[in-house]
């Protein structure tokens, strides 16, 4: 399993996202993979927000490695699971693999959590509420992963569901 977080900047909410999922699937020995980009590009080559990075440390998370890019077409094709922040995104993520000749499977990772509702992960960097944003995607993964553990079936009805949604 192949997943790619994505955000608007890739500084703060899919670093946090992927800093997150990548802990949860070494402790439970899974052999998935993850990474994270976002769709603006602004902050391509630099490293996380450090308030993100601040905060993901004090919750046992290591994510100052981790260097912002912008979603390319390729990653459309090159991941199983694309989960996004919010619906501004998904509606970019979603015209990048029309674009780019691929169907992929893309969700508002909060759908996850919250079935049907298309739920954003708030954006800390507006309102400095960092330690929020990573509690609720941190209980959120546990969703994803259960759901990811589960069966795909769940996943495809999320799909189908926010596509709708979300025109």
């Amino acid at each position: 399993m192949k997943i790619l977080m994505v955000c608007l900047g890739n500084i703060c909410r899919s670093p946090m996202a992927h800093g997150i999922m990548e802990k949860k699937i070494r402790e439970q020995n899974l052999d998935w993979e993850v990474d994270s980009a976002g769709t603006s590009g602004w902050h391509d080559g630099q490293r996380p927000d450090a308030r993100a990075v601040k905060v993901s440390k004090n919750k046992g998370v290591d994510i100052s490695d981790q260097i912002s890019r912008k979603i390319r077409y390729e990653d459309i094709g090159n991941y199983d699971l694309i989960l996004v922040m919010d619906v501004s995104n998904y509606q970019y993520v979603m015209e990048l693999s029309t674009q780019a000749g691929t169907k992929a499977n893309i969700q508002l990772i909060m759908n996850f959590r919250y079935p049907n509702r298309n739920m954003s992960v708030p954006d800390p960097y507006y309102d400095d509420k960092f330690e929020e944003a990573f509690d609720l995607l941190d209980e959120t993964m546990d969703y994803v992963i259960k759901s990811l553990l589960k069966e795909n079936y769940t996943i495809n009805l999320l799909a189908d569901y926010t596509r709708n949604q979300c025109k």
